[in-house]
C-alpha cells in the first residue's frame, strides 16, 4: 500500500476521533437522554472545551474532502512521487497536532498548523497539474 493511501486511512481514523471527542464531552455534558433524543428542544451552548471541539471537527470536515480527493486523484493518475509523500504526511501530521492545539485554545501556532496542512493539499494538486 503506498504512503499516500496509508496517510488516507490514517487521516479518516483521525476524522473519526474528530467525530467522537466533541460528542462525548457534549454527552457527558447533557446526559444519554439527550444524546438519544430527537433535540427538538434548543440547548444551551456546550462547554469551551466542547465548543472548540466542535470548531475543530468542523475545520476538518472543510479540508478533508479536498485532501481525499487529491489524493484519489495522485493515486489513480499514477503521480506519486517523493513531493507527494511529503504532501500527505504535512497534511496528516498537521491535523494531528492541530486538534489538540485548537482544543487547548492556543492562537497563532494553531493557524500556522493548519497553514502546513493546506500546503499539503497544494502540494499535492501540484502533483496534477
Amino acid at each position: 500500500m503506498s504512503i499516500e493511501i496509508q496517510m488516507l486511512v490514517w487521516s479518516m481514523l483521525l476524522g473519526i476521533v474528530h467525530v467522537f471527542a466533541p460528542s462525548t464531552l457534549i454527552t457527558r455534558e447533557r446526559g444519554l437522554g439527550w444524546n438519544a433524543s430527537a433535540r427538538d428542544q434548543p440547548m444551551p451552548a456546550p462547554s469551551p472545551l466542547a465548543g472548540r471541539l466542535q470548531r475543530a471537527q468542523s475545520n476538518f470536515m472543510e479540508t478533508f474532502p479536498f485532501f481525499a480527493a487529491a489524493v484519489l486523484a495522485v493515486v489513480l493518475t499514477q503521480r506519486q512521487d517523493g513531493m507527494t509523500a511529503v504532501a500527505v504526511q504535512l497534511y496528516f501530521w498537521a491535523r494531528l497536532v492541530y486538534l489538540p492545539l485548537y482544543a487547548a485554545g492556543v492562537p497563532y501556532v494553531r493557524s500556522l498548523v493548519w497553514l502546513v496542512s493546506l500546503l499539503g493539499i497544494v502540494m499535492l494538486l501540484w502533483a496534477l497539474l
